[in-house]
């Protein structure tokens, strides 16, 4: 049994001037909790300096447990990876960038203790772009029909979440995973609370629509054929209005009525079935695509270092 009680695990992407005040906030919010605690600090590659920056505050917080990826795998790769090398009674997940303040982590920790598995944050107001804060909107209402999420939850990248749901959670080794739809996928003891967001300590932020693009596919195919009955739907449609079409033009010719010679209605009607065709075919072969490269073992992160206070 392992006698830590406090994991904070943290995806760290080009944050190397936010590390060092944000390892200093945490220790002042942990250590008066008389709790043992480890910060696993995942770094996903970062280009700048990120790891370099960990490896200095190792010899500063002996907490700090340090995991090194290979290369760039996404957010939630890294998360899953810090997830696997964490061993806290209790999880919390936050940001690198300090727009979660470590002050809440006691408040999400004591949901826990009341006894839900998983306890949200939720911002009272976000200090996000509006870009990315539609990029959350959007990505909400996909979660609430396909994870079928009830639409009061937010869902936040800072949360807490009880050691036997991580575990859970960490079975999965598909290389495209989405946290909280694994999460849905284990519980639904599942709460909220309201908390500030704050601006960024430093730098600018990572999230780029290639990756808002790239999350809403692991939601939308992970979890759900939603997306196929969409196409299927969509098919369904199309040769409906074929059919309707073919209909009244029948009934124009019996009627004597000439329609209108040329292309025209015809290239509407192809390129409208053709683009639904199409459409059909992506969505199917995310899902083959998904599956080959699940069956073909691709990995959902490679390490490349761990440091950690023990080993040193």
């Amino acid at each position: 049994m392992s006698s830590i009680q406090i994991s904070i695990v943290i995806p760290v992407y080009s944050s190397a001037d936010c590390l060092e005040e944000l390892a200093k906030q945490l220790a002042e919010v942990l250590d008066p909790l008389n709790q043992t605690y480890e910060i696993v600090l995942a770094d996903d590659c970062s280009p700048d300096k990120s790891w370099e920056k960990i490896l200095d505050l190792c010899k500063i917080y002996p907490a700090i447990k340090a995991v090194h990826l290979r290369k760039n795998y996404g957010q939630h790769n890294a998360i899953m990876a810090g997830l696997n090398y964490s061993s806290g009674k209790s999880v919390v997940i936050m940001d690198d960038d300090l727009q979660h303040d470590p002050v809440q982590i006691p408040v999400l920790l004591n949901e826990l203790k009341k006894g839900y598995d998983v306890c949200y944050a939720r911002y009272s107001s976000k200090k996000h772009s509006w870009f990315k804060n539609f990029g959350s909107w959007f990505n909400d209402k996909v979660a609430n029909i396909i994870l079928k999420k009830p639409k009061e939850i937010y869902l936040s990248s800072f949360k807490a979440v009880k050691r036997e749901i991580v575990d859970e959670i960490i079975k999965y080794q598909g290389p495209y995973p989405y946290v909280d739809g694994l999460l849905f996928r284990v519980t639904r003891n599942i709460t909220q609370i309201i908390v500030e967001h704050h601006e960024r300590f430093s730098g600018k932020g990572n999230y780029t629509l290639r990756k808002s693009l790239n999350l809403w596919l692991k939601l939308a195919t992970n979890f759900s054929v939603f997306p196929l009955r969409i196409a299927t739907f969509l098919g369904f449609l199309s040769s409906g209005i074929g059919f309707i079409l073919a209909l009244y033009y029948i009934i124009l010719n019996l009627a004597g009525i000439k329609t209108p010679a040329g292309w025209s209605s015809l290239m509407v009607t192809v390129l409208f079935i053709g683009g639904i065709q199409l459409v059909s075919l992506g969505i199917i072969g995310e899902y083959v695509g998904r599956m080959f490269l699940y069956q073909s073992r691709e990995p959902q992160f490679t390490v490349n270092d761990v440091i950690n206070h023990s080993n040193r």
